[in-house]
């Protein structure tokens, strides 16, 4: 599959941070924005990707060059002067030529299943299908009004409180058809949210609006950044991080117990609530809390800890009987699982 990465910009507003580096090369755990973009692409299954470069592109290649280092092939088009968002990607269409293929921003934080978006696009036959994210506070980006089919019926860009009628926002990753990119002009400033969208509901054109189960966010501020490399770290943006990035953690940890049992890991939203959860919960229980959460009785012991590097615990049962420990420890998932809830 096809995709195009959308890598042009300048990020003015986020150079309090990364200074004249382009925005898709700004650090997010020890890795470009971009690079991670590139990593989720191809395992989603688009090995074919090509970015529409404008500002300081000569660095974008560079660190990037043919891709196959990530194991994908990467090309570059190079805009001379700014073409918009939908120009920028039409400015690609020897690349893309006449399939459907994906949009998706250079320095979007995100773990969305994007090859889902792609098998619902084309199920639905939509001119676009454009990815929605569920957003509390929606103000800073366009929200997509959609109907009982997921047909989009209207958009409201940046809205005011007063105007906010959805929580459903416009993530600017989108699969387009060809006969979608067939109404945007060549070499002129052209969007996607101001000029493409509108025209094609004029024209009667199905789009799909689809809300994406996972973690979106638009690295477009300083706070927006930071709280990226929070979520990352606490969990809640799934990346794949380098496991250099985390060297006092791996040299801090204690050795794994061998003898355990049964050994079990936990997905959880974070390990610390909830593992000040389970010590609440086992207080009368005469549990140690020097070394995570560890309880002691004659026929087993159990070890409940924080993994360092995910955001998981371990739990581990000892006993002679191995059913039994599994069982113990099955237990000890269920409840941690319900108190993650």
């Amino acid at each position: 599959m096809k995709a195009v990465i959308l890598a042009g910009g300048e990020g003015t507003r986020l150079r309090a941070v990364t200074g004249e580096l382009p925005k898709p090369l700004a650090p997010l755990l020890g890795r470009p924005v971009m690079e991670h973009i590139l990593r989720l692409l191809c395992r989603c299954g688009y090995t074919e990707i090509c970015a529409a470069l404008r500002y300081r592109s000569d660095e974008v290649r560079n660190a990037f060059g043919d891709g196959r280092r990530l194991g994908l092939h990467l090309e570059y088009r190079i805009e001379d002067r700014p073409l918009g968002t939908a120009g920028g990607v039409k400015n690609c269409a020897d690349f893309y030529g006449d399939e459907d293929f994906l949009v998706i921003s250079g320095d979007a934080a995100c773990d969305f299943d994007l090859k889902l978006l792609m098998e619902r696009h084309r199920e639905s036959g939509a001119a676009v299908t454009l990815a929605l994210s569920r957003q509390a506070v929606p103000l800073r980006y366009g929200l997509a009004v959609t109907d009982g089919r997921g047909r989009v019926r209207s958009f409201v860009e940046k809205p005011e409180w007063r105007r906010v009628v959805t929580d459903l926002v416009n993530t600017g990753i989108y699969v387009l058809s060809p006969r979608a990119m067939a109404q945007v002009p060549r070499d002129r400033p052209f969007d996607f949210a101001r000029d493409l969208f509108p025209l094609l509901l004029e024209k009667g054109e199905p789009l799909l609006g689809l809300p994406m189960e996972g973690y979106w966010c638009d690295v477009g501020t300083p706070l927006s950044y930071y709280q990226c490399c929070v979520d990352a770290l606490e969990g809640r943006l799934k990346l794949e991080i380098p496991e250099a990035f985390f060297p006092a953690a791996a040299e801090a940890e204690s050795p794994p117990e061998e003898d355990a049992a049964v050994r079990l890991s936990c997905a959880c939203r974070s390990r610390a609530e909830l593992m000040g959860a389970l010590s609440e919960l086992m207080l009368e229980l005469d549990a140690d809390y020097s070394d995570g959460i560890r309880l002691s009785r004659d026929n087993f012991s159990l070890h409940i800890a924080p993994q360092p590097a995910e955001s998981a615990v371990s739990i581990a049962v000892k006993a002679e009987d191995a059913e039994f420990a599994r069982a113990i420890a099955l237990s000890a998932r269920d409840v941690a699982l319900a108190l993650d809830l």
